[in-house]
């Protein structure tokens, strides 16, 4: 089973959404969960319960760090295996030190604010962390298409952080770093943002040929994908029962191209949305 939402950005705001397949069964989001939990993250900085900028992780990082995969931790439980700043190093630990980070400054479950912070005002009522441990920030999410959608149309046009917070999320974050993209192989540089993938000049990737350097998102092992296209002016996003493989770096690149064929042949003169400059070195 397998489901499908596309959503057209206009200059003025979000567009419709055309769905294929079922848009509300429950399905594991697996790493697209870090999406949502950066999202919070970036609830609590405007909120002034921390700033992106505070040492977190290992010493010399900063939640910065963390959310951009740059913070020197490995996949996995265990010491740095890199300085901060030094190389994209694509982590899970990075991410429940984020959720452990949030609970510590609000003085509450990690859970309880991702819903109250972004869940609930998304009106994702259909989603939620499997657990309570922090753990879960970084793939433990489950739920709809239709809440994919809803956290889709926040990265693409953000109503709980305002524009500044949201164009430096989406830029990329100490550039120039290289690093893997799991499951495509090294890249030299390896773009990040505050929570999201940045495409750059990645070749081979998951999103199209003719998807711009300035798309960015995630996309999870369940066989679950977001991506925006902010000079295309289209949201993607997708899940699957199916875990990621083979399959999904086939399909996903030529269901990518397929969609912005189609918007090109009926909006040629789409604007592209403003972009930020790459963020602090």
């Amino acid at each position: 089973m397998a489901a499908v939402a596309v959503v057209l950005l206009g200059p003025d705001g979000l567009g419709p959404t055309t769905t294929v397949g079922d848009a509300d069964s429950v399905l594991p989001w697996a790493s697209v969960t870090k999406t949502a939990t950066a999202l919070a993250v970036l609830v609590a900085a405007e909120e002034g319960t921390l700033d992106l900028d505070e040492p977190a992780g290992p010493p010399g990082s900063t939640v910065r760090h963390l959310l951009a995969h740059a913070s020197g931790l490995g996949p996995e439980a265990g010491p740095p295996v890199e300085p901060p700043g030094t190389r994209r190093i694509y982590s899970n630990t990075g991410y429940e030190a984020l959720a452990r980070l949030v609970e510590a400054a609000a003085g509450m479950p990690f859970a309880e604010y991702l819903a109250a912070g972004v869940l609930e005002p998304l009106g994702m009522t259909a989603s939620v962390l499997t657990g309570a441990d922090p753990e879960f920030a970084a793939a433990g999410m489950v739920g709809p298409l239709s809440d994919m959608v809803r956290l889709g149309r926040e990265w693409a046009r953000p109503s709980l952080v305002s524009e500044v917070t949201w164009r430096e999320a989406t830029a990329v974050q100490f550039p120039g770093l290289g690093g893997v993209l799991p499951g495509f192989g090294p890249f030299d540089p390896c773009d990040w943002g505050l929570g999201v993938e940045v495409r750059g000049a990645k070749r081979p990737h998951w999103t199209g040929r003719s998807n711009s350097p300035a798309t960015y998102g995630h996309f999870g092992q369940s066989g679950s994908f977001l991506w925006v296209d902010p000079v295309a002016g289209v949201l993607c996003c997708g899940l699957a029962d199916r875990p990621f493989g083979v399959w999904a770096s086939r399909a996903w690149p030529a269901l990518a191209d397929a969609v912005l064929d189609e918007l090109s042949a009926h909006r040629p003169t789409a604007r592209p949305a403003p972009r930020a400059a790459s963020g602090p070195v």
